[in-house]
């Protein structure tokens, strides 16, 4: 099944650094109190799939993941 691109935003818990932001260059970094938001467009169910691997393998804490209407 096919899923149109999408803008995503993604909560992770934790302040990240530069190092791990650097597993995301197509989403957009934002700081909000204690935890991490990643914003972006994803073009297709394997990108998405693909950074939640990749927080996986990081060892981050996924908190929430929201499809921008």
């Amino acid at each position: 099944m096919s899923v149109p691109p999408g803008l995503y935003t993604i909560r992770i818990r934790g302040r990240l650094g530069a190092t791990a932001l650097s597993a995301f260059p197509s989403l957009e970094p934002e700081l909000r109190g204690s935890d991490t938001f990643l914003t972006g467009l994803l073009e297709d169910r394997s990108a998405l799939f693909g950074v939640l691997a990749q927080i996986e393998a990081l060892g981050l804490e996924l908190i929430e993941l929201r499809q921008i209407a």
